[in-house]
């Protein structure tokens, strides 16, 4: 069905916009019978409402926010003040961030969005991963130095988060692309104020920035990171923006700004006198063209009478998270032991079976009777390392042998990607991770286009690994751990979370949920509780209040602590009784997010 927009008399989602367009259809398709009218006639927000501040904790009604920017945050919250819903907010947010945390997320990247419709009470998924060229091949990365990989058109997928926001709009949103970009355009256009995570990324970076003109003019001006406390503006990424407000994404997908991303792609803009080796990407406009974001089913399970839905693969979060809580499950205690040696088990299975190929068993690798068996091989100390994958194959019986496999190490993940969580007054519910890859992608700007390029194709296997289901090949999207989970209990939405951090995502919204269901902790406690990260590996990666709480017993049991300063930054909404929402960020991680309400009275 296509819908028709028609003009709302409403005051802009932001000073400085003109009006607010609604889809009518779509629009009532979330509310409840008069909700809608109600809220196009509700006057404007008033102007002297006291500013937002950063705070990692909100509660109140009408709808709630986390993402770990406030500017983000605030052009989430004030399009579901204008009577907007919840998609609508997370496209904003999600294009506001484009801006904000630009080494983190952008129209040059892509996603998972997993979203609760409140009024069909059925979950639904949309993937917007990258894909593979048309020209790569199994063997495009052997051979190549991981940061070799990193930072180069080699690197770059085709991007799918414009294909993602078009999709999620006409489907479940009520406002057009146009209207959702407005805030982001209004951030780049006037400015953010730099905080110190932005400086010492931009900083950490500045050595593989200089080596690209267009890289280095933007985010190095005069040379150096700009200064916290600055203001800076993104005049480039505003434009592209407008531009693709007007002309849509085939303006990407194909059309002109899709022939500079291959340009850029084919032939990297080197600062002369570099020494950097640049390879050259395989990415055609014929690439572009062929795109499309995707609907997929959820993954499903249940875990102590709670609905757990979360990404099917290409992402590999919803089966990794969903197999892990069922081990879980199937122990008679859980404790920081046992949360690491299911995961353990789950990161060995995730390695064997899953990845952007047919004939995944996402029904064995979620069934009850696999965790089972799985779970018996639990006991007292830490397992032979690495665990060996189980056989999901429908027939389980008492606990097989535990044999060794192949040993692989993870080495630390830093805060890479976002994540953000949006609802709205009619319980409609988005989580939404968002990412161009690495922290700065790989490293290029697009020159006059005011963003980076993704580098999401180092997700793949570089090989030679025969059998792999992660090798690439030709349109194949790279196996992502980005896990975006709803949780619904009895039918309806009771928690939403997700986390940025590479493989450390899928171990980071695991132990919130362990954290909040099973060691008895509020939501703010399980956000901020210290972290660890078992990914099959030989020592277990944890910050130092981690170790410092947990160490000695763990050490004890047989398990192996290295430091790992930082894991993840999740952002999550829990619905509490009589309606009442409270939003989390982190409190320090990564400087710490930013959780608002749209009202914190009825």
């Amino acid at each position: 069905m296509i819908h028709r927009r028609v003009a709302i008399p409403l005051a802009g989602i932001l000073a400085g916009s003109s009006v607010l367009l609604v889809n009518p259809a779509a629009a009532s398709s979330q509310a409840p019978p008069g909700a809608l009218s109600a809220a196009v006639q509700a006057p404007p927000a008033s102007p002297d409402r006291p500013r937002a501040e950063k705070k990692p904790v909100a509660e109140g009604y009408g709808g709630a926010v986390s993402t770990v920017d406030l500017d983000a945050s605030k052009a989430a919250l004030e399009v579901l003040r204008r009577g907007g819903n919840a998609m609508d907010a997370a496209v904003a947010a999600a294009a506001t961030l484009g801006v904000t945390e630009p080494y983190s997320a952008g129209l040059a990247g892509g996603g998972f969005i997993v979203y609760y419709d409140a009024r069909r009470k059925k979950v639904h998924t949309i993937d917007g991963r990258e894909t593979a060229p048309k020209a790569m091949t199994s063997t495009s990365l052997e051979g190549i130095p991981f940061d070799d990989a990193v930072t180069s058109g080699l690197s770059a997928g085709v991007p799918g988060s414009v294909a993602q926001w078009e999709l999620a709009l006409r489907r479940f949103g009520t406002l057009s692309l146009r209207q959702a970009l407005r805030p982001a355009i209004e951030v780049a256009s006037k400015g953010f104020k730099v905080d110190q995570t932005f400086h010492d990324q931009t900083a950490a970076n500045a050595a593989r920035f200089k080596d690209f003109t267009s890289t280095a003019k933007l985010y190095l001006p005069g040379g150096a990171p700009p200064a916290v406390g600055s203001t800076f503006r993104n005049p480039e990424l505003a434009e592209t923006y407008r531009t693709l407000a007007r002309r849509g994404g085939d303006w990407l997908y194909g059309g002109r700004l899709g022939a500079e991303i291959v340009a850029t792609v084919k032939k990297p803009p080197v600062t002369p006198g570099s020494t950097r080796n640049v390879r050259p990407g395989l990415m055609e406009l014929s690439d572009l063209r062929a795109y499309r974001a995707l609907e997929r089913p959820p993954t499903k399970m249940t875990y102590k009478g709670m609905d757990v839905y979360g990404m099917e693969p290409p992402s590999s979060g919803g089966s990794t998270v969903g197999e892990a809580l069922n081990i879980l499950e199937a122990l008679p205690e859980v404790g920081q032991h046992e949360y690491l040696e299911a995961s353990r088990l789950a990161f060995a299975d995730r390695g064997k079976y899953v990845g952007d190929i047919p004939g995944v068993p996402l029904r064995q690798l979620l069934s009850d009777g696999f965790a089972k068996e799985r779970a018996c091989l639990i006991g007292e100390r830490a397992m032979a390392h690495p665990a060996a994958p189980g056989t999901p194959d429908g027939t389980y019986g008492p606990c097989p042998a535990a044999p060794t496999a192949e040993t692989t190490e993870a080495a630390p993940e830093g805060p890479e990607t976002t994540h953000l969580v949006v609802t709205d007054r009619w319980d409609n519910v988005v989580a939404y991770n968002i990412t161009i890859e690495s922290t700065g992608g790989n490293g290029i700007v697009v020159p006059g286009r005011g963003f980076l390029l993704n580098n999401e194709l180092t997700d793949f296997t570089f090989g030679p690994a025969p059998g792999d289901p992660n090798l690439p090949a030709p349109g194949k999207r790279p196996r992502s751990s980005m896990a975006p989970t709803i949780v619904l209990a009895d039918g309806k939405p009771l928690l939403a979370l997700g986390s940025p951090g590479g493989s450390t995502i899928i171990t980071t919204v695991l132990q919130v949920l362990v954290n909040r269901w099973d060691l008895g902790m509020s939501l703010p406690e399980a956000l901020a509780a210290p972290r660890a990260t078992q990914r099959n590996t030989a020592q277990t990666q944890a910050e130092q209040a981690y170790i410092d709480r947990y160490g000695a017993e763990l050490t004890g049991r047989g398990h192996s602590l290295v430091l790992n300063p930082e894991i993840g930054a999740a952002t999550a909404v829990e619905f509490l009784s009589r309606g009442r929402l409270q939003a989390v960020a982190e409190p320090t991680r990564r400087g710490g997010g930013s959780a608002l309400v749209v009202s914190e009275r009825r």
